[in-house]
């Protein structure tokens, strides 16, 4: 918030008594006061739309995080199946060759 209100109101509210008296002075005010907390209602909910709106982002980053997350596990587990195969294969076809040496 800036602070032009409050010099604005406090010499409106002089102008006022000077002029008409206390009780314009006092409607200055109280108009004063309520500019001053509709200034910073409008801030407290612009505030709370940009935390909503960040909280909505941070739940998406999230949700494509975890979906990146398990495509990652899924592909991985698939490239460990593959190289289990090729490990098994190696083995057998060693396994293999060991029993020909040995029997021929």
């Amino acid at each position: 918030m800036s602070d032009t209100t409050s010099p604005g109101l406090l010499a409106a509210a002089a102008a006022a008594f000077r002029d008409h008296g206390v009780t314009a002075a006092m409607t200055a005010l109280i108009g004063g006061f309520i500019a001053l907390f509709a200034a910073v209602t409008r801030r407290a909910f612009t505030n709370e739309a940009l935390l909503q709106r960040l909280d909505r982002e941070l739940i998406a980053d999230r949700e494509r995080i975890d979906s990146q997350r398990v495509e990652d596990r899924k592909l991985d587990a698939d490239r460990l199946d593959r190289i289990e195969t090729d490990i098994r294969a190696v083995r057998d076809l060693l396994f293999e060759a060991f029993q020909r040496n040995r029997s021929g």
